[in-house]
């Protein structure tokens, strides 16, 4: 027996993935597990772990769109890779993507292309909004985490720097970076 089964998610804890797993089961998914994580990375993304191990022969893996799976070439390739060896096919609700079909991989490789664009652009806009509000004055950066002040002073004062990391509880790295930042 095949069995189509739903994978959602949103890009971060303050985004909600209740549509994308209504339209799943509305297409008739047995089971949708989603999840709250980037889709610039395979890493920490357990749910679509999960469903990716559970797939059998002739089963469907379904999304809602594909940028919902991958925003990369590389791991939409991946991704269909691992669906493909199990004998599984991808289909997503709202584009005519079907890997059981020549032209649903067409249309799938081309729409990875877009999704890699369009995280490429966005990338691309923060750094010059961030490069705008620094010319500006408005933007400072994050606060820093490490006192630089009693680094330097505790160093000044011939305390090594593991004891300085121990005793502030920082990071050694984080030591020596404020350390060289004063030369």
């Amino acid at each position: 027996m095949t069995t189509t089964i739903g994978y959602a998610r949103a890009s971060s804890e303050d985004q909600d993935c209740t549509i994308q797993v209504d339209a799943l089961k509305a297409a008739g998914c047995a089971t949708v597990r989603a999840e709250k994580r980037s889709g610039t990375s395979l890493k920490g993304r357990e749910e679509l772990q999960t469903v990716l191990d559970f797939l059998r022969e002739g089963d469907t893996l379904m999304v809602t769109r594909i940028d919902r799976l991958a925003r990369s070439v590389k791991d939409l390739e991946d991704i269909v890779g691992t669906i493909r060896s199990k004998g599984a096919h991808l289909q997503a609700t709202e584009q005519p993507i079907d890997t059981s079909s020549a032209a649903g991989i067409a249309f799938l490789q081309m729409l990875g292309v877009f999704a890699q664009f369009e995280t490429a652009l966005r990338k691309e806009r923060q750094a010059e909004g961030i490069a705008k509000a620094k010319a500006a004055g408005v933007y400072k950066g994050r606060k820093p985490t490490v006192p630089v002040e009693d680094v330097r002073r505790l160093r000044a004062e011939g305390v090594t720097p593991t004891q300085i990391s121990k005793q502030l509880r920082i990071a050694r790295a984080s030591v020596y970076r404020a350390l060289e930042d004063a030369s």
